[in-house]
């Protein structure tokens, strides 16, 4: 192709991996409460297993420190 060039480079791979984890019974109750009031409040329902990567991918979006120590992390990575 030419020299012409895209602001949105090639797309990152976004294959769904998937991760097995444990939890406490507890917080399966909390998970379920959530996806019920979720439910409710958009009027389409959906499962836990959906729910939780959008959950995960907000908290580290918030996690102000996180995304610190991982720009420190990402600069050791190339320097």
């Amino acid at each position: 192709m030419s020299e012409t060039q895209l602001k949105i480079g090639p797309l990152p791979d976004r294959t769904p991996q998937k991760l097995t984890v444990q939890i406490d019974p507890s917080l399966v109750a909390d998970l379920e409460d959530y996806s019920r009031v979720h439910s409710q409040l958009h009027g389409e329902e959906v499962n836990i297993a959906v729910l939780v990567p959008h959950m995960l991918e907000a908290f580290l979006a918030s996690d102000a420190g996180f995304r610190k120590a991982r720009k420190a992390l990402t600069a050791v990575r190339k320097g």
